[in-house]
């Protein structure tokens, strides 16, 4: 029962982080470096941290970028 648990998390894991690199995708960073990546997301979780018309505005503009994305 604990493997077939470990299985589905690995699963669920997995999964996630392919969404995720989706999203690099989507913003159109596919080609940058990771240490880019990496100080573009750490920036911008301390500035939404830091202020709630910062995390509004983050979260308008990914709104926007999925409802730009044909069906």
């Amino acid at each position: 029962m604990a493997r077939a648990q470990t299985t589905a998390d690995r699963k669920k894991d997995t999964r996630e982080k392919i969404q995720l690199g989706g999203l690099i995708v989507k913003a159109g960073l596919r080609y940058e470096k990771r240490a880019l990546l990496l100080g573009m997301l750490i920036d911008a979780a301390q500035r939404a941290r830091a202020s709630e018309a910062e995390r509004e505005r983050f979260a308008a503009i990914g709104t926007k970028a999925f409802s730009d994305e044909p069906e």
